[in-house]
């Protein structure tokens, strides 16, 4: 199977709000959308929107056991685990067990999100 298609739609949009999901445990600082997910292998594009304020320093660095990529689209995000300040066009390609965060944000940043579960690997 491949991943989940939609035809062109405003993600953005207002009238699309009621779509993202806030995620747990950030007291409604952070908020997702799953855009596309391959149900058989669980690949997904999803995007994140951090609101101005976040800090995600309780959950400390994150790693997983399979590849990601990600696209700052626009704000600011401080890595902490990379001591870098990410801005709008920034990329990264991660490889299983990578560790990123925490992650602060001073304004709303929006990041998109390409993870490959169906790639896993024993990582140490």
């Amino acid at each position: 199977m491949s991943k989940s298609e939609c035809t062109y739609w405003n993600v953005l949009n207002t009238e699309n709000s009621f779509k993202w999901s806030p995620i747990e445990g950030t007291d409604g600082m952070l908020e997702e959308i799953t855009l596309s997910i391959d149900s058989d292998t669980g690949d997904y594009t999803r995007l994140t929107k951090f609101k101005s304020g976040a800090n995600t320093k309780a959950f400390g660095g994150k790693s997983h056991n399979y590849p990601e990529e990600i696209y700052i689209i626009s704000g600011r995000l401080y890595d902490e685990a990379f001591g870098v300040w990410l801005e709008p066009g920034d990329y990264a390609s991660r490889p299983p067990g990578e560790i990123h965060g925490p992650f602060i944000c001073e304004q709303e940043c929006l990041v998109m999100e390409i993870s490959f579960p169906s790639q896993a690997q024993d990582v140490i």
